[in-house]
């Protein structure tokens, strides 16, 4: 039975999605886009902890989204396979893509791997295609996740080292105020630094104009491991 098929019979019939990553702002990010982009689907497990996920009322969700580097000691393999045996589907996203790491990934059992590299409607769109949903667009790529190691590596903006600082700081929660304090410039010239980084993604065509767009980047890009 086809995603339309279930759906006809239950038309309030979402998609349940899961998000782990140990970055508080990229989770706020993730939600957000999808809530914006996707109508269909629902997240209803987010957190920064696989314990936390565990202990939701909402695990198991239908696909988990999850980062590959966790602080918790807790390997990648238990993760899978735990989500597996629910009878949850997996996507494994990391800042690193070597092919060891792709290989670990594939064994344990995940249905897709990506690295952050990648703009957040690949993600998402191989996420569909896993339960035959309709794609979000026409001219969206096709995606084969692990079976092909297929993917988009989008346009990375050349930040200065005063632009890329000031973005790391803001990313994480700092306020501008706290990033001039850090830094130890005015508050202008911290300004200053997040406008340039903002301008430099939107010329690479990748747009970051809220706080959580900018996390969204800065995550894409590799700068939140």
């Amino acid at each position: 039975m086809g995603w339309t098929d279930v759906k006809t019979q239950r038309s309030e019939l979402r998609l349940r999605v899961g998000l782990l990553d140990d970055h508080a702002l990229l989770l706020d990010s993730m939600s957000c886009w999808i809530l914006e982009n996707c109508p269909d689907m629902e997240v209803v497990v987010a957190s920064t902890t696989w314990v936390d996920c565990l202990l939701d009322e909402n695990f198991p969700p239908d696909v988990f989204f999850m980062d590959y580097q966790l602080i918790e000691p807790i390997s990648i393999e238990a993760r899978i396979l735990t989500c597996r045996a629910a009878g949850a589907k997996v996507i494994v996203m990391s800042a690193l893509a070597g092919p060891d790491i792709r290989q670990r990934v594939e064994d344990a059992g995940a249905d897709a791997f990506f690295v952050k590299s990648e703009p957040m409607y690949a993600v998402v769109s191989f996420a569909r295609k896993l339960f035959g949903m309709p794609s979000l667009n026409n001219g969206a790529p096709h995606f084969d996740g692990l079976s092909n190691g297929a993917h988009i590596v989008s346009e990375r903006p050349k930040l200065s080292a005063s632009e890329r600082e000031a973005l790391l700081l803001y990313v994480h929660g700092n306020s501008t105020r706290e990033v001039a304090d850090i830094l130890n410039v005015h508050y202008e010239t911290a300004k200053t630094f997040l406008r340039r980084a903002r301008e430099k993604y939107a010329r690479a065509g990748r747009p970051a104009s809220r706080r959580a767009d900018l996390v969204r980047r800065a995550a894409e890009d590799g700068y939140l491991t």
